[in-house]
């Protein structure tokens, strides 16, 4: 058969991240987790309990814990949560020049 591909395309998973609203692939994304302990950082992405996603990017987790990420996970952020977040999020980059070109 003419034109017939026969390759089989994978299906990608895709998250929104709950900083910008952007729907990236889930590998880009950094998965946060709501557990009975706590909310963290998931850097597996196989942790058990409710998830969000954010970029790597420093303003997605200040637009995130405004508010959006724990709407997302559905519960309020304790101080100790809190300041989880901004201890991980201290590690991270701010926006990257190719994404200031994309906007």
């Amino acid at each position: 058969m003419a034109g017939f591909n026969s390759k089989k395309v994978r299906h990608v998973p895709s998250r929104m991240c709950v900083g910008c609203r952007q729907v990236l692939p889930k590998r880009s994304l950094i998965r946060i987790v709501r557990s009975p302990e706590g909310v963290f950082v998931d850097p597996t992405g196989k942790m058990n309990g409710r998830g969000a996603y954010l970029h790597d990017d420093l303003s997605c987790w200040e637009k995130g814990l405004k508010g959006p990420l724990s709407g997302a996970l559905r519960t309020e952020l304790t101080e100790e949560d809190r300041q989880r977040m901004k201890d991980f999020a201290a590690t991270l980059r701010p926006a990257s020049m190719s994404d200031e070109a994309k906007a």
